[in-house]
């Protein structure tokens, strides 16, 4: 007998844990089936690998787009009516060049030919195929549509991908800006300015405030330069520790909401998720409780989060699931009108894909136009500050000639 430990879910979609004895994994899993209870990992007490293959795991063994483009291919190899195990095996051979995605796969292929169902098989890795992925497959085994599944699978990985590469794109080159224009002004700052000093000497000229100050911050930032990057280095570190720690997190997940054109298009992305991950879930069998679980793990907010959490509490009561996302106006009123409306025609899942869809087009359509009224701004700064430093150089000889001396 060996000890197992595993996290799944009951059938009101609450998360449990814990620790179980049974002679393999597969009676574990059937122990957990007799509870009625959702697996979502499953694997030997005290290992840190990611299966019983004894290898490790990164967080990046596959993108999103080569996970898209997996679940596409079995899909189509499952309709064209060949079997599992040697759709899994293709699937091996076409990823040899990726040692440990080839790994995984050809795992997957062996706990499914030992008997297990490809959800249980894909849940031994959690960092490869994420907790609303292996709930949407099992749906589909059990309910004898896991083509279907696999399908829109694909299409749901797909579109957040570009989504995310939307929001990268859009965001590359403000960021660009900001780079290089702190790059260019340091660099003036620690050789270009120095030069100049030499030229003025203030026992015999009078120099102008801004010109003082100039020096005086040209001379500090060249003998401090260390010292001002590593500190720096020290407050992004520190900031980033108290952003990763939970305190920290939840006071800037509530901050960056409220934040000027940033925090509308956090919002929306946040919703947009919510909106298709729920909305595929209940499209292929899931139970909405665990759907409304899942959903709000993958928001990315826990503001956000934890209005979700509070819907799924209200749906358990019998209540509506537009009343509760609408308590704290962070959901737009137009997407909970279209909820409401679903609910009672019994839609939901559709209008909720379709809610995802235009969301995300008016993400687009706000990132456009942050990205638009950013890139000035931030060439203006850039130029101003490299104004600011040219013309506090060239005044006291301006002034020097006006003079006459």
């Amino acid at each position: 007998m060996a000890t197992f430990s595993y996290q799944a879910r009951d059938a009101a979609g609450n998360a449990i844990s814990g620790t179980l004895t049974a002679d393999n994994q597969q009676a574990a899993l059937r122990e957990l089936d007799q509870r009625s209870l959702l697996p979502i990992d499953v694997r030997p007490t005290g290992e840190a690998v990611a299966a019983a293959g004894g290898f490790r795991l990164s967080r990046h063994v596959v993108s999103t787009r080569k996970l898209s483009m997996i679940y596409s291919q079995m899909a189509d190899l499952l309709n064209a009516g060949v079997p599992i195990l040697r759709t899994l095996e293709v699937l091996v051979r076409q990823n040899r060049r990726r040692a440990a995605l080839a790994q995984v796969l050809d795992d997957v292929r062996s706990q499914v030919a030992g008997g297990q169902s490809l959800a249980d098989a894909m849940a031994r890795y959690p960092k490869v195929f994420p907790e609303l992925h292996t709930a949407m497959v099992r749906a589909g085994e059990r309910g004898g549509f896991i083509e279907d599944v696999l399908t829109r699978l694909a299409q749901f990985t797909e579109r957040q991908d570009e989504l995310r590469s939307k929001v990268v794109g859009s965001m590359a080159y403000p960021v660009f800006l900001i780079s290089v224009g702190a790059i260019m002004v340091t660099l003036l700052m620690i050789f270009f300015v120095p030069r100049f000093a030499e030229f003025f000497d203030p026992q015999k000229m009078d120099l102008p405030a801004s010109t003082q100050l100039l020096l005086k911050t040209s001379k500090f930032m060249q003998a401090h330069w260390f010292a001002l990057f590593a500190g720096v280095g020290a407050v992004v570190t520190l900031c980033w520790a108290a952003v990763k720690s939970e305190a920290g997190r939840a006071w800037w997940d509530r901050r960056k909401l409220k934040l000027p054109l940033f925090g509308q298009i956090i919002s929306l992305m946040a919703v947009a998720r919510f909106c298709r991950i729920l909305g595929t879930m209940l499209a292929n069998g899931v139970q909405i409780l665990v759907a409304l679980r899942i959903a709000k793990d993958s928001m990315g907010n826990q503001t956000l989060a934890a209005i979700v959490e509070q819907a799924v509490d209200s749906v358990r009561a019998g209540e509506p699931l537009a009343v509760p996302l609408g308590r704290d106006n962070y959901f737009p009123a137009d997407i909970l009108d279209m909820i409401a409306v679903a609910e009672q025609s019994n839609t939901l899942d559709t209008v909720l894909i379709n809610v995802a869809d235009s969301t995300e087009r008016r993400l687009g359509r706000s990132i456009d136009t942050m990205v638009r009224l950013l890139e000035p701004v931030l060439l203006l700064l850039v130029a101003g500050i490299v104004f600011a430093i040219a013309f506090s150089l060239l005044l006291p000889i301006f002034s020097l000639s006006t003079s006459g001396v």
